[in-house]
């Protein structure tokens, strides 16, 4: 079992994370840490495979808990999981060696996908065999993520129609709007966008009214 321990400073978001971990097979949860004080702690005494790392925490920089975990003598991989986006960071995170970086929010088959490859390359790595250069080959290409299969009931042009809607606004849409757009239902076409997310290409946010459920609002994350 590849043991996770999972950072984030948010308990309801941690829980999902953990969670979300406990449903790929082949990990568990090692344990939970809420600030970068804390996370050097559990890394020391649990001594985790893999850091599920927020950027932003209380009391220092996820950048920071990298760096130190770096300079420590720990044997510890660490994948981002943060809505940091800015480029000084996810450079800084890549240069300290993170596996990869997923940007909140995210779904359950982005992060799986993130995990599935991370096992294989961890797998691959395991024991004090050389490898040749094919074997190495592998590995980097195990740990790039490739694109998720529509859900049952989704097809691919009604989804690039609703991509392209989504990518040419230039702030965020409802399931409404992108419907109105597309020509489709709001039921339809709000499928879709939860795919999006899903897959790591759109991110939603709640707009709070004055009454009723909150409104969620759509925005394309996944590139041109």
């Amino acid at each position: 079992m590849i043991r996770v321990l999972v950072v984030d400073d948010d308990f309801m978001v941690a829980k999902v994370q953990c969670g979300f971990v406990a449903r790929v097979p082949g990990f568990t949860v090692a344990g939970v840490a809420h600030s970068g004080a804390e996370a050097l702690a559990e890394v020391d005494r649990l001594r985790p495979d893999l850091v599920l790392l927020d950027i932003y925490l209380p009391d220092m920089s996820g950048l920071e808990v990298l760096r130190r975990l770096r300079e420590g003598d720990a044997v510890v991989d660490v994948l981002a999981v943060t809505a940091a986006r800015d480029v000084n960071t996810i450079r800084t995170a890549l240069r300290s060696g993170v596996v990869h970086y997923l940007i909140k929010p995210f779904g359950f088959d982005a992060l799986r996908d993130r995990l599935e490859r991370y096992a294989v390359a961890h797998h691959g790595l395991s024991g004090s065999r050389e490898v040749v250069q094919d074997d190495v080959d592998r590995l980097f290409v195990a740990l790039r993520p490739a694109p998720i299969d529509l859900p049952k009931g989704l097809t691919r042009p009604t989804a690039d129609l609703v991509a392209e809607a989504l990518r040419g606004n230039s702030g965020d849409l409802s399931a409404t709007e992108c419907a109105d757009r597309v020509g489709l239902s709001r039921v339809s076409t709000r499928r879709y966008l939860e795919h999006f997310v899903g897959a790591g290409k759109a991110e939603v946010s709640l707009r709070y009214g004055s009454a009723g459920r909150p409104e969620r609002r759509y925005r394309w994350t996944g590139g041109a």
